[in-house]
């Protein structure tokens, strides 16, 4: 097992200099989700049922290609990488039945991304629980070890499922993320995390269904990290840590009334049926329900549907061979019938609800049950589970905890759990511009504050105007940095998952060029984060085989800061260079500001040796892709998240901040002792904003280089700002070149083009 790269101190990260590490991260990759052979994209129908029968080999990307998508995320500023992986794609065939080539590709594909040292986080990923449920995450078999038939899910509504709807292209956006409250997910989740309190007679193979499904995805995992350990030069050296699972969900558990739609459920789109009108839906039963739309204000009830499914139900005919994936199902638990009327919540014969309250409260305790009681209990039960697997591999470990998405965090400090190798990871998403795929410069509002009962009124909750948006954003973020310390206790805490859509407007920008509405979106969510004061974040996300028509390929997201269709920026680095040039320095005097006046002339660099040659110039263009460039001009929003950041800082880093508008990059610390020599701070300062002859940079003492180079023999190039400074409280402000927001690519970019050409070559000029 390799040394420790990245430790916890407190609340922040530090590195093996003792450095504060800032991660900016981003989610690889959005695809991971799906199979690559077959190649099974959300929208294609065929051979979808086929689930054990399939590979994810190639996910996120082939070996081969890891390194020009490592070499490209590098050079925008990413130093951290939550790297998805699901259960699905472990463990497909059959209960431990290990996929062990899509292991040894992981492997293969880890190594590639040490080469550009990137720090990796694993998460085990989920959406809606699995494919075959609307989302992504768990394997087909666990759908019928609990009784459940895909196949009648369509009919039923018990899940939307982007592969079988009727016409693919009109899935309405955003409905996949309703499966969490409909008949599928409500009872694939209650069984995971509450099968022994309610569903005792789920007993298959001698265990409870809970602890059936919970110790299979947890030696799942736990297998993956054996062989990553087993490689020898991964574990702490590239592989950091481990999230515990994306957004759980706990199913019915805690729900008060299943015949009413809980207050707290602020999602309601298309059909909404109550947890009873999904029982009744998924029984094969017809009911009108109340449809629901999002629209300027949120959400509201737009009319009622019938669902009809003629008496199809959604779970597994009495005469299903069980057979099929060995497992023994106990006797006392019957195929072709309703779950849940097996436990007497309802009456087949008559349909009717006889235990509305059943999941209030714990049968075994008679303890009221709600999200925070369930976040305190099944969560963290199921966590140290698998905290604990992990850590008998991975002793290092850091463990990335991410309880239910916007619920109060579980209640750990000052106890056992109060891990100081724990990391609180919570998502955060501006689910205004998420829903109407649309940025909204006038009015935004304050979801954390409304669901913590900051504000009598919704009303009050509402943000107008875009400054008061973004600091809304950055509001919400601290609060919740905030939580997280009250109630977990001293941990860093890491947005593991933010973003914005990109197909805003009706796909605007994909038209015309012209990405205004996304940077604007992008820029306040990283100015939230950069002024919240947290450890870090992770983007989501990067999709290599993104196109403008069908997004990320997955249940219509289109979130990814990458797409085939989008030119990409001619100023990037080298992109796989892993013997890095030699390094262009600008060394500077004690003053406090880059002396540019007093030169007659500047020195010839990379970025202005093509007008100091007489001969004729060179012209570098970008290669087109598959989009056409002339009509498309757009560079994707890169102008908000290619953006300054501290990536090592001697000493304690109280604030720093990027005003995109005006080119400015603020820092500040605190340092105990004066900067070693070998352990600098320093910032990540791309040149798409700070060309290295343009970049005015202050300081309040000691002396700074700016450079482009791989650091320590790291692959992929990066230019950055190295300060050595003496204690007590120091600032930086560097200060470049503002950049224009609209589609028009000038002569600027050629000049752009031109430094990344000289980069390609090798150029050094000192």
């Amino acid at each position: 097992m390799a040394n420790i790269r990245l430790r916890i101190d407190g609340d922040v990260f530090k590195d093996a200099e003792g450095r504060e590490v800032t991660l900016r991260g981003i989610n690889v990759a959005g695809d991971a989700k799906l199979p690559s052979s077959p190649d099974m994209l959300s929208h294609v129908s065929q051979g979808f049922f086929e689930g054990d029968d399939v590979s994810f080999t190639k996910r996120p990307f082939t070996v081969e290609e890891a390194h020009t998508h490592f070499a490209r995320l590098k050079s925008w500023g990413y130093n951290t990488i939550r790297y998805i992986f699901t259960w699905e794609a472990l463990e497909h065939a059959g209960p431990r039945q290990y996929d062990e080539e899509f292991i040894q590709h992981t492997i293969a594909v880890l190594r590639v991304a040490r080469e550009y040292g990137f720090y990796v986080n694993m998460d085990p990923h989920q959406d809606v629980w699995s494919r075959f449920t609307g989302g992504s995450g768990a394997p087909m078999w666990t759908v019928y070890a609990c009784g459940l038939d895909p196949l009648g899910f369509a009919a039923t509504e018990a899940a939307l499922v982007h592969n079988v709807y009727p016409e693919p292209a009109k899935y309405p956006k955003m409905v996949w993320s309703t499966n969490y409250t409909r008949y599928a997910c409500q009872v694939m989740w209650t069984m995971f995390f509450g099968g022994k309190a309610f569903t005792p007679k789920a007993i298959i193979d001698g265990k409870n269904i809970q602890d059936w499904l919970q110790d299979l995805f947890v030696d799942a995992c736990r297998h993956l990290a054996q062989r990553i350990d087993e490689a020898g030069d991964l574990l702490n050296d590239v592989v950091i840590g481990w999230e515990s699972v994306n957004e759980p969900n706990r199913g019915l558990i805690g729900w008060q009334d299943i015949s009413v739609i809980p207050s707290e459920q602020k999602l309601q789109k298309g059909t909404s049926p109550t947890a009873w009108q999904a029982i009744l839906t998924g029984s094969g039963r017809s009911c009108e329900i109340d449809t629901w739309d999002f629209g300027g204000l949120g959400p509201y009830k737009s009319g009622t549907a019938l669902v009809d499914p003629k008496g199809r139900t959604a779970y597994l005919p009495a005469d299903y061979d069980d057979t099929k994936y060995g497992w023994k199902r106990d006797s006392n638990w019957k195929l072709g019938e309703c779950i849940w009327a097996q436990h007497g919540i309802w009456e087949p014969s008559s349909d009717i609800l006889l235990k509305k309250n059943y999941f209030s409260k714990d049968p075994s305790t008679g303890e009221k049950v709600d999200y925070e009681y369930f976040t305190n209990n099944q969560f963290m039960n199921y966590y140290r589970k698998y905290r604990d697997a992990i850590r008998s591999v991975h002793h290092n470990a850091i463990m990335f905890c991410q309880p239910p998405v916007f619920e109060i965090p579980p209640s750990l400090k000052g106890t056992k759990d109060d891990d100081p190798n724990m990391v609180y990871a919570p998502h955060f998403y501006d689910g205004v511009t998420l829903m109407t795929k649309a940025w909204n410069r006038l009015w935004n509002v304050d979801v954390f504050g409304i669901l913590r009962g900051r504000y009598l009124s919704p009303v009050f909750a509402i943000k107008v105007g875009e400054t008061a948006i973004r600091n809304c954003f950055k509001e919400q973020l601290a609060a919740m940095k905030q939580e997280g310390l009250d109630y977990m206790g001293r941990h860093p805490t890491v947005f593991t998952e933010i973003g914005i859509p990109y197909d805003m407007d009706d796909k605007y920008a994909y038209k015309t060029g012209d990405y205004v509405s996304q940077i604007s979106a992008l820029d306040a969510n990283y100015y939230a984060l950069e002024g919240s004061g947290v450890a870090g974040s992770m983007l989501w996300c990067y999709t290599a085989i993104n196109t403008h028509e069908w997004g990320d390929q997955w249940n219509g997201e289109d979130l990814s800061i990458f797409s085939l269709d989008d030119r990409l920026l001619p100023s990037d680095p080298l992109h796989s260079s892993r013997n890095p040039s030699s390094v262009l320095s600008i060394p500077t005097s004690q003053s406090t500001t880059r002396p540019r006046s007093s030169l007659d002339k500047p020195p010839v660099s990379p970025s202005n040796l093509r007008s100091s040659l007489s001969t004729p110039p060179i012209e570098s263009s970008p290669p087109a892709s598959s989009a056409d460039l002339s009509q498309n001009p757009g560079y994707r929003a890169a102008e908000a998240y290619v953006r300054p950041s501290a990536i090592a800082t001697s000493g304690k880093l109280k604030s720093y901040g990027f005003d995109f508008r005006n080119a400015v990059f603020l820092l500040t610390l605190e340092a105990d002792v004066p900067t070693p020599e070998k352990a600098p701070t320093e910032i990540f300062l791309p040149d798409l904003h700070f060309p290295r002859e343009q970049a005015a940079v202050e300081v309040s003492g000691g002396k700074w280089t700016i450079g482009v180079d791989g650091d320590d023999g790291e692959g992929g190039l990066i230019q950055r700002l190295r300060w050595w400074h003496g204690e007590g409280e120091q600032t930086l402000k560097v200060t470049g070149v503002s950049r224009k927001t609209s589609a028009a690519a000038g002569a600027e970019d050629e000049d752009e083009g031109y430094l990344r050409q000289c980069q390609q070559s090798q150029c050094c000029v000192m």
